[in-house]
């Protein structure tokens, strides 16, 4: 690695951002989704559905944070296809700078834009009557579960970005992960499912990390829950960052 990665990483990621920044509806049209999922099925399904003391729109949001997440690094695979096709990234390594820290720019631009559309759809949440007793600690917490689980999101982003053969499939690989959460407790409990979607809902990455968030906002006792979201976002993050890492040294060799 190269002594000045930190150095060409931070300018990198600041000709990233200036491009977000150019474009503010890819951050507003990343939480539009979302918020109007967290609009309908708190206003129109709340009603019909039993989360015993706590409210809908509670009980909803770790669920719709989730989703934000998955919608928004779609952008990141499209970022990179473009910069890709664009023969940007061949530029660059003509250049006496890190290689990686190419790639690392796009995820870390990803992580800031992701951040600030979870802000937004949070801020929303307040104002349709989302309210939580946890402390900064707790928050602390949440906002740790959501970086890692972006990062690891992003990373897999990466690879479509990187090998994809147009713009429309470089994004299209973020379907499944926005729908894998309504194969959870994210909407509903998990009780009320029959059996062998029960089961599924139970034992994949999303519940546990919507039940960690959830009883974070809650005040409630996170138990096993916590860690096995930490061990789902840190595996997951591991092993698609080899994998990504190894797509792009191919791609640039």
């Amino acid at each position: 690695m190269s002594k000045h990665f930190v150095g060409d990483t931070a300018v990198l990621l600041g000709r990233s951002l200036r491009h977000i920044t150019r474009s503010v509806d890819t951050i507003v049209t990343t939480a539009i989704m979302p918020i109007a999922m967290m609009l309908m099925f708190v206003y129109v399904f709340g009603g019909a559905i039993n989360t015993g003391s706590v409210s809908y729109v509670n009980y909803l949001l770790p669920g719709i944070l989730l989703i934000t997440v998955a919608s928004g690094i779609a952008y990141t695979a499209f970022r990179l296809f473009m910069d890709m096709k664009g023969g940007i990234f061949e530029r660059f390594q003509s250049m006496p700078i890190a290689r990686s820290s190419v790639l690392w720019a796009h995820v870390l631009t990803s992580l800031v834009a992701n951040l600030i559309s979870l802000v937004v759809v949070v801020l929303v949440a307040l104002l349709m009557g989302f309210r939580s007793p946890a402390g900064v600690l707790a928050w602390l917490s949440v906002a740790g579960i959501l970086i890692l689980f972006t990062l690891a999101l992003t990373w897999i982003a990466v690879i479509p970005g990187l090998t994809a053969k147009s713009a429309d499939g470089a994004s299209a690989f973020s379907y499944p992960l926005i729908f894998l959460p309504f194969l959870s407790s994210a909407f509903v409990p998990t009780d009320t499912m029959p059996g062998p979607l029960r089961v599924f809902a139970e034992h994949q990455p999303v519940t546990s990390i919507v039940n960690a968030i959830r009883n974070l906002f809650t005040q409630q006792p996170v138990g096993t829950d916590i860690w096995i979201a930490l061990a789902w976002c840190a595996g997951i993050l591991i092993v698609a960052y080899g994998f990504a890492m190894n797509t792009y040294h191919r791609k640039i060799s």
